[in-house]
Parts: C-alpha cells; structure tokens; sequence
C-alpha cells in the first residue's frame, strides 16, 4: 500500500481518520469479483448477494473464467465494480422524477464512457424507465479505446446507444441539446489502488492538481451542450477533496449549477459515505472498490463560444447499392435503414432524427444496430444483429448448442450442423444467441468476428 504521507493526508481529510484506516487496511486485501445482468437479455449469469443499490448487481464468491462462460459473450451480463454501479443507482434515483419531453427522445451523454460499463447501466436505466423513447450518446476521446467501448454496447444489445468519438469541447456544437449528462472523469485513481499498481506508484500531489485542473477543463467544455435545469452527475474513482466535493463547489460556482446532493436525498446504503457534496464508497466499508459521486442541476443559460473557425461536416452520404426493403423485416421496431459503405444499418424510427443531428457535429462510431453485409444482393448477416435485443425471432432459422459448442464456436473452430437447414444461422446456448453461422451441412463459414473470438485455450 502506498506510504506517502501525503496521501494519508488527503485520506484523512475526504474521509476522517477512522475511515482512512479502513481504507488502507483493504488496501491490501484482495479485490471483490461482481457482475451486473442484462435485464433485457433474462437473469442468466452468475449468481451471488445482490448489490444494495442495483439489483442486478451480483457479488460472486469467487471469480470464474468470465471468458470461458458463453453467456458472457452472449451479454447476459458486464463484468463491473460494485462501486461503479453506484452511479448508475444515483442516474435511476434522478432519472424518477426528472420530467420527460413530450415531442423527441429524452437525451443523455455519458462523455467519458470506455470501457463502457456505466454506459451499458444507463442503457437498461433508461430502457425501463422510458422504453425506446431515449437517445444514449456514448463517448470516448481515446481512439485506442472507443473500440472496446463499441464492441461491449453492441453485445449489450441496446441499438438506442451512439457511440461516439470526440474532445469534449467538440460537443459545444450541440448547445442545450442533452437532458442530462454523465461525466465519469479521468482521475488519479485512488479508489481503484489495490487493483491497479500503476495508479500507486504515479500518485503525487502534483498528480492530483493536475487531474483537478484536467477535470475542470473537461466540465466546462461540455457544459453548454447540457440544458438548463437538466442534470450533471458527475462521479470519479478517488478520495481526495479536491477532485470530488472541491470540483462540484467549483461547478456550483462557476458554471452555474445547484447541487442536489448536499443532502442525503438518496436515501441511506450500508457502508456509503456522505460528504458535504455527495457520495464516497471506501473499500473496507464497502466491498467494491473507491468511488465518489455527486448530482448537480443546472442553473446557467450561458452558451460558451468557441473561438475557433469552423463549420459544420456535412451528414455521411450514403454510397453503394440500394438497401434491400426485406432488411426491416429482420429487426422487431420501426427503424430507418441507411447504408454505411457496404454496411446495412437499422437506426431505430424514434432516434433517427437526433442521430443525424449527432453525425453532422461529431465523429460517430457507431449507431443504430449493423444488419449486415451486402454482397451482390444477398445480405450476410452481421454478429451485431445477432446480440441485438431487436432481432426479429422470424429472421433466421437458429439451432442451440451445448456449451462446449458455444465455446468451439466463440473461438472460430469448425462446428458441424448436418440436421440444420442450409444457408445462414442463428447460434444460440441456453435461449441466448450468440452469432452467425452459413451451414453447408458438412461444414460452416463462422460469421464471428476475428476481434471478438476467444484465443485462450477451451476446455
């Protein structure tokens, strides 16, 4: 555990003394293991104790070979920190009461979004709450993780979710457009030492005000995009006051905001600690990791101007062969079928409009749900359609497999159907797709992804 001084300061003072020598003390136990379910894809998944502020959240006992479990890749559920499901209860406990808008989608950005864990929380959040009337802009600055953040919503299912990447400042192209924004910032990390060395051996008070200052810079570069009166939760994975409740009094100051969680407005949560501001779980009073939380409602109408040149990028023009009309007929809702490339891609109806308000401003990813490949006028279809929750149960004959199967399948081997019928099918364990296979009858073509196959060894 890390014997800066320094840091046990800075303990001391976000948390008290007492509290601080719990926290080092966990320090050197080992990591709790919990997943969160996909409550639109059934409860399949590991079972343990449910998490006291998600209730699908799963403390397991032990940790299983998460890679060797066909439901994992099927999205049944997300591997996640307990903690971080914390910012999920606190965006449902403001999510009851905030009033929805009558003529277009409620909007919400989570702008700091990989691996995608909060993302994939605020999709199921948002679908219970509203149904399909959402839009769920998911963001990652980083190029070389806005991958992982794409892959994990697809196999989450939802098609409601953008993923998008950008600077924060990009989204100053959008004034007012956003309901309600999540900002899971960077930080020095804390919360998150006994799992991650790296973030012991970089902490420095230089650190810290540097993360503070990064943090800042971030919050106002985003702040025009969020609606007056809507709301920003603002969360990160450390302890120290200065990036936590000394950054929501800077938001409340300086940009404009009144904070709703001085109070306990949440109610209270076993081992959850209440600071002046918000929300801090400490491992050792908790058996997640660290992380702080607060919600704040904006009170500013004030548009920053960026004084940079530039216009607006004309929407993506759409190349290539005509959409085949059968493609709607794949997918279970209303949805605008557009070609990306070669790509057919089903954007649902009710969220078209804001997508292509989002592609004219920003770098999209991903949107919509990937129906499939045209190649000639046949349509291949794409493993994205086959995870996603609006894939029509008529749209490909399926065949279920056996674990040991689901798996041969996940790591690209050779799977025999000879029983099943010829041409493209759907392959599913225990109910749960899991991709595409073309059936020859002696052999099949897998339609997995290379980037998405398991390479360890199977057994």
């Amino acid at each position: 555990m890390i014997a800066d001084q320094s840091f046990k300061k800075y303990m001391e003072e976000a948390i008290g003394s007492e509290n601080a020598l719990v926290a080092f003390s966990a320090f050197d136990e080992p990591a709790s293991v919990s997943v969160r379910l996909n409550p639109f894809k059934g409860t399949s998944g590991p079972q343990g104790r449910e998490v006291s502020w998600c209730r699908y959240g799963r403390i397991l006992e032990e940790r299983p070979v998460f890679t060797l479990d066909p439901l994992f890749h099927a999205g049944a559920y997300y591997v996640q920190d307990s903690s971080s499901m914390f910012v999920g209860y606190a965006f449902r406990e403001f999510l009851k009461d905030f009033p929805k808008p009558a003529s277009r989608p409620l909007r919400v950005l989570d702008l700091c979004a990989a691996p995608g864990g909060k993302t994939t929380d605020l999709a199921s959040s948002l679908r219970e709450a509203c149904g399909d009337d959402f839009l769920l802009v998911a963001n990652e600055v980083m190029k070389a993780r806005v991958g992982v953040l794409a892959d994990n919503v697809a196999i989450w299912g939802d098609p409601n979710v953008v993923v998008t990447t950008d600077d924060p400042r990009a989204f100053q192209a959008l004034p007012g457009f956003f309901d309600i924004v999540v900002t899971d910032v960077p930080c020095s990390g804390e919360g998150m030492f006994r799992k991650d060395e790296e973030a012991q051996r970089q902490w420095s008070e230089d650190n810290v005000a540097l993360c503070e200052s990064r943090q800042r810079r971030i919050l106002a570069d985003v702040w025009p995009a969020l609606r007056q009166e809507g709301i920003l939760i603002y969360s990160t994975c450390t302890f120290n006051r200065l990036e936590n409740d000394g950054n929501v009094a800077w938001i409340e100051a300086e940009l404009g905001a009144v904070c709703q969680t001085k109070e306990d407005v949440m109610g209270h949560k076993q081992g959850v600690l209440k600071t002046d501001m918000g929300y801090s779980l400490v491992p050792g009073l908790v058996e997640g990791e660290g992380q702080y939380c607060a919600v704040l409602r904006k009170t500013s109408d004030v548009v920053f101007r960026d004084v940079r040149s530039g216009g607006r990028r004309p929407a993506p023009k759409v190349k290539g062969n005509p959409v085949p009309k059968e493609a709607a007929g794949l997918v279970s809702v209303p949805v605008v079928l557009r070609l990306r490339g070669n790509t057919v891609v089903a954007v649902p109806d009710r969220i078209a409009s804001e997508v292509e308000m989002i592609e004219q401003e920003l770098h999209v990813v991903a949107a919509g749900c990937a129906l499939g490949t045209l190649k000639g006028n046949v349509l291949v279809p794409d493993a994205d359609l086959s995870l996603s929750m609006i894939l029509s149960d008529e749209a490909y004959p399926s065949v279920e497999v056996d674990r040991q199967t689901a798996l041969a399948f996940l790591h690209r081997d050779n799977v025999v159907f000879p029983e099943a019928p010829k041409g493209y099918l759907l392959v599913r364990y225990q109910g749960h797709p899991l991709g595409f296979v073309k059936n020859l009858g002696n052999r099949c073509n897998s339609l997995h992804p290379q980037s998405r196959r398991i390479r360890m060894e199977i057994r």
